[in-house]
């Protein structure tokens, strides 16, 4: 999303602050801005990282916005680490695990074979399934018009 020169004037004139500090490397199109309620997202297009920019006090700042994603991954392998470290304290105490887990620790590239991802049907595949439904469909209306009684009301 390109910055219309107008909006950039209005936006150093608002923020006399900014002008000391230097420009953001958007020349060669590293971080790319779009406006926000709180001020303007700056996506780095290098790192994937983004940043909420706000006017504060002592001038503009820039507050990195946390990565859910990571923090999700990082929770599920504390997790998966905790699970397999008491399946093993179990397992070590002769006690029985639960019915359906199994005895082995999966280890983190395993855990990732098993999140398969499953491609959505393509517009050929919902094609081919939408005329087997309509001929169903056909046949099913053609059984009711050909039984006595029912026929006659459609």
């Amino acid at each position: 999303m390109r910055l219309s020169p107008l909006l950039i004037v209005a936006f150093l004139a608002m923020a006399p602050a900014a002008h000391a500090q230097p420009a953001p490397d958007s020349e060669n199109g590293r971080y790319t801005f779009s406006p926000v309620s709180d001020g303007m997202l700056r996506l780095d297009t290098r790192t994937g990282a983004v940043s909420l920019c706000a006017r504060k006090d002592a001038g503009w700042s820039c507050n990195t916005v946390p990565d859910e994603r990571t923090a999700l991954e990082n929770e599920i392998a504390r997790l998966q680490r905790e699970n397999g470290a008491l399946k093993k304290d179990m397992l070590a105490r002769g006690l029985p695990l639960p019915s359906g887990v199994s005895g082995t620790v999966a280890s983190a590239d395993q855990q990732r074979e098993l999140n398969v991802t499953v491609p959505l049907p393509s517009d050929a595949d919902i094609d081919r399934a939408m005329t087997a439904f309509e001929k169903m469909w056909r046949r099913m209306v053609d059984i009711v018009r050909k039984t006595p009684g029912y026929g006659d009301k459609i």
